[in-house]
């Protein structure tokens, strides 16, 4: 029954409409929905929750496919080895394209390092791999102050999505961590007051910084941080990828006085002909457009997680998105001329598992384009920014 309504609510708002739009003057912004953090937070719960940590263990256990392989691949990286150290800074300082780069790197990677090593301690047991990412968590808690330079907000966005993730599994799986309380008060101090405001940058800055406010605001209780990144949320999701039951022109963020057609045919790469599953930076690369993907699915999977499911309202926005994008990343069709000039920046990275689970393996929905692509890519690994080891933790997951 679930499908059904899914797909009858989509046609029903005529979301799945493909045809070209007509000129405008002007968007309708988008429109926020009332944003409710759960009554009782549930634990672990950002990204993964327990029964899906589960299903992976037992998968793995059992020596099935492709979670055993997508296992191996994490356990054998660099951010599962149980030599890495630690390279926290006080002050990291990131410019544009991470030029400077004062230690962005290092705590993108040790942040992802932090929430392999939790994934390996709750498949294996082996209490080596939580001590280490509680090595990994403590050393940046008790040094890290701030974030500068123009991609501060961006740089804190991606630590701050991965951060949670590993905590809430050594917090409330594994249990023994003293300084979590000094974790959360860094995660507190020093990531929100950089993210809270989201940003005005392209949209994947903002989708980024969502699930990073999100993944906290779970982590912390806080239900104000959490609503906040919803609200967000209700206006960016939706001006980031079209429908055509948008009308003739994407709906905008209303901060970005976005207000005529040649302002938003800008702000989408030069981009003048909307169709369905177009994203804002479709026609900037691939790689970018990933990251937006990726963090909408990040941001519906922890919701759901969190017993308030948002797939009805935003799922098919995802659903198109991923099958618009994956169409051409996997060269099923040449791209029209009327789309970017006629070619696209393909790479769109290891972003499709999160999304195509919850909406084809949980709902039973169709997706062709996305499934060939996810199934040609496993296992899928890391981004080396804020996103890992996904085939290991969706694939094929119903719970």
């Amino acid at each position: 029954m679930r499908v059904k309504a899914f797909l009858v609510a989509a046609a029903a708002a005529g979301l799945v409409a493909g045809a070209l739009s007509s000129p405008a003057t002007a968007a309708q912004p988008a429109t926020p929905a009332p944003a409710e953090a759960p009554a009782v937070f549930a634990h672990p719960g950002v990204g993964v929750s327990r029964a899906q940590l589960d299903f992976v263990k037992a998968k793995v256990a059992a020596g099935a496919q492709p979670w055993t392989n997508a296992f191996n691949q994490a356990k054998n990286s660099a951010y599962g080895s149980l030599s890495r150290t630690a390279k926290p800074r006080a002050v990291v300082e990131c410019g544009p394209y991470s030029q400077p780069n004062n230690g962005c790197t290092d705590e993108r990677q040790d942040a992802i390092a932090a929430y392999t090593d939790a994934l390996i301690w709750y498949i294996t047991g082996d209490v080596r791999y939580a001590q280490k990412s509680i090595q990994l968590m403590d050393a940046w808690s008790a040094t890290i102050r701030d974030h500068t330079n123009s991609n501060a907000p961006l740089q804190t966005g991606w630590a701050a999505s991965s951060w949670p993730k590993a905590a809430e599994i050594i917090k409330h799986a594994y249990g023994n961590w003293p300084n979590s309380g000094r974790f959360a008060t860094m995660l507190r101090n020093v990531y929100v007051p950089e993210i809270i405001n989201g940003s005005n940058s392209n949209g994947n800055w903002e989708l980024t910084i969502i699930e990073a406010l999100q993944g906290i605001g779970v982590f912390l209780e806080d239900k104000a941080i959490y609503d906040k990144a919803i609200s967000l949320f209700s206006y960016r999701a939706p001006a980031y990828v079209y429908l055509a039951s948008d009308g003739s022109l994407p709906k905008t963020v209303p901060s970005q006085n976005l207000n005529t057609r040649d302002k938003i045919v800008g702000y989408w790469q030069g981009q003048g002909t909307f169709v369905t599953g177009l994203t804002q930076e479709t026609c900037r690369d691939f790689v970018h457009t990933g990251y937006g993907i990726s963090a909408i699915s990040h941001v519906l999977e922890t919701a759901r997680i969190q017993g308030i499911d948002m797939y009805p309202q935003y799922g098919e926005r995802l659903r198109q998105a991923l099958g618009f994008q994956a169409k051409y990343e996997r060269q099923a069709e040449p791209v029209p001329s009327w789309l970017c000039g006629g070619s696209v920046q393909r790479g769109l990275g290891p972003i499709t598992e999160v999304g195509y689970n919850a909406l084809h393996t949980r709902l039973g929905i169709a997706m062709a384009n996305t499934q060939a692509l996810t199934e040609a890519n496993r296992p899928a690994g890391t981004n080396a920014l804020f996103l890992a080891w996904e085939t290991l933790t969706h694939a094929e997951n119903p719970a």
